[in-house]
C-alpha cells in the first residue's frame, strides 16, 4: 500500500516561531493534526454551489462547443493563411461569420452566467 503525498504548508518566520511555541515539545505534525481534527475545531463555510439557472447556461454553452467544429475549422483556416493558399468564397464567409456569431453567443452567455 502507498503512502500519500505529504502536504507542504509554507510560513514566515514569526509564523513558525508562533506554532513551535504553540507545539512546545510536540512534533509540529503532530500538534497540527491535533489543532485540526480536533472535533471542537471551527468549521468554515463551504464554497457556495452555482445556483440551477447558471449551471443550465454553462451546460448550454459546453454543449454547443461540442455541437461544433470551430476549433477545426479555425485551425484549418489559420494554416491556410500561413500558406497562403486562403481564397475566401461565399461559403466559408459564411461559415467565419456563423464562427463569430457563435463565438459572440457563448461569450455573452459565459459573462452572464458567471456574474452571479
Amino acid at each position: 500500500m502507498s503512502r500519500p503525498a505529504p502536504f507542504s504548508l509554507r510560513l514566515n518566520e514569526d509564523e513558525r516561531q508562533r506554532l513551535e511555541a504553540k507545539a512546545g515539545a510536540m512534533p509540529l505534525a503532530s500538534y497540527i493534526k491535533s489543532v485540526v481534527f480536533n472535533a471542537a475545531a471551527p468549521t468554515y463555510r463551504k464554497r457556495r454551489k452555482p445556483p440551477v439557472a447558471e449551471q443550465q447556461l454553462l451546460a448550454e454553452v459546453l454543449a454547443r462547443f461540442g455541437q461544433t467544429r470551430h476549433a477545426n475549422n479555425l485551425n484549418q483556416i489559420a494554416k491556410a493563411i500561413n500558406q497562403g493558399t486562403l481564397y475566401v468564397d461565399d461559403e466559408l464567409a459564411a461559415d467565419i461569420q456563423a464562427a463569430l456569431a457563435d463565438i459572440a453567443w457563448m461569450r455573452v452567455t459565459l459573462m452572464e452566467a458567471l456574474k452571479g
